[in-house]
């Protein structure tokens, strides 16, 4: 147990479970659970008297691109629910600022509807702001560095810092974040500059990348993509071409529709989803000689 301040103290979930709050609706319970609404202020003194008091803390977002383990998280895990975006004229174009805890579809709309263009790709990306900025979230040809000019994270002994898009040394859906061995920090704020544009022009590509979506990936309760896309190709490609579209393991499937989109077919663990993780990085690489890279993170305890 941790020692939290009022009025957050009767707010703490014990043994709670984690599954609804996952895009897969999977895995085990955390030993605390904090969901935090209010303000980035009620979210940084929940996380930073944890790391005070020795406790190990997990932040989750939207859920997306990560299995919780079915044996559960030790200590506390945080869910960052606190979702605001302030528009404004800041300097060197800054224009849009959110929240970690925003949801990438719901700043999508928000901005196309003030006329502001640069996040259309993430119409219907599952995941929040401040995930993308660790991961480098993206789809359709674009990812969240395009318009991204600091991100204001929280870390452990240090408090709160800034780091500017070049200090985040961005790559292929990772950053300096990612790479991190010391975990202890999170994403409070990020800001954007994005692009005066007609809302119309906007909506008209937000809906194409939509329909897109709709029609080449499985719809429902799902990961997101499993695996990174090799050099050169594609991780969905390597997976058809192996026949593992449609293979199962347990309550788990490669999606018939898109082999790297593993579907919840029949009341799934993350054991099954993990069992066919591996199955399916070990004939690819059987196959073809490619190693498939994990894109979803593995969260909890996954010891033996």
């Amino acid at each position: 147990m941790i020692r939290l301040p009022e009025p957050y103290a009767g707010r703490l979930q014990p043994n709670a479970s984690l599954a609804r709050y996952t895009a897969a609706r999977l895995g085990g319970t955390a030993d605390l659970l904090y969901v935090a609404k209010e303000s980035t202020d009620e979210l940084a003194t929940v996380v930073m008297s944890a790391w005070d008091q020795g406790v190990p803390v997990r932040v989750l977002g939207g859920g997306a691109n990560v299995l919780i383990s079915d044996k559960g998280v030790r200590g506390l895990v945080v869910i960052n629910d606190v979702s605001e975006v302030t528009f404004g004229d800041w300097h060197d174009g800054r224009n849009v600022s959110a929240t970690g805890g925003m949801g990438l579809t719901v700043l999508a709309r928000k901005c196309q509807t003030r006329g502001l263009a640069g996040l259309e790709w993430a119409a219907s990306v599952p995941g929040t702001v401040g995930g993308s900025v660790v991961n480098n979230a993206g789809a359709h040809g674009s990812d969240i560095r395009a318009n991204l000019c600091e991100a204001v994270i929280l870390e452990a002994g240090r408090g709160i810092q800034i780091l500017t898009l070049e200090e985040l040394t961005y790559g292929y859906r990772t950053s300096a974040l990612k790479a991190r061995v010391d975990k202890r920090f999170l994403v409070l704020l990020a800001q954007f500059a994005l692009k005066p544009d007609d809302p119309a022009a906007i909506l008209a590509r937000m809906e194409h990348n939509v329909a897109y979506r709709k029609q080449t990936q499985p719809p429902g309760a799902s990961l997101g993509s499993i695996f990174k896309n090799p050099p050169g190709d594609f991780a969905g490609r390597l997976i058809e071409a192996a026949g593992l579209k449609g293979h199962r393991m347990g309550g788990a499937q490669v999606s018939p529709l898109h082999g790297n989109f593993f579907i919840n077919r029949d009341n799934a663990t993350a054991a099954d989803y993990y069992a066919l993780i591996r199955y399916v990085q070990e004939t690819v690489h059987k196959q073809t000689g490619v190693n498939l890279d994990m894109e979803v993170e593995l969260v909890g305890d996954w010891q033996n």
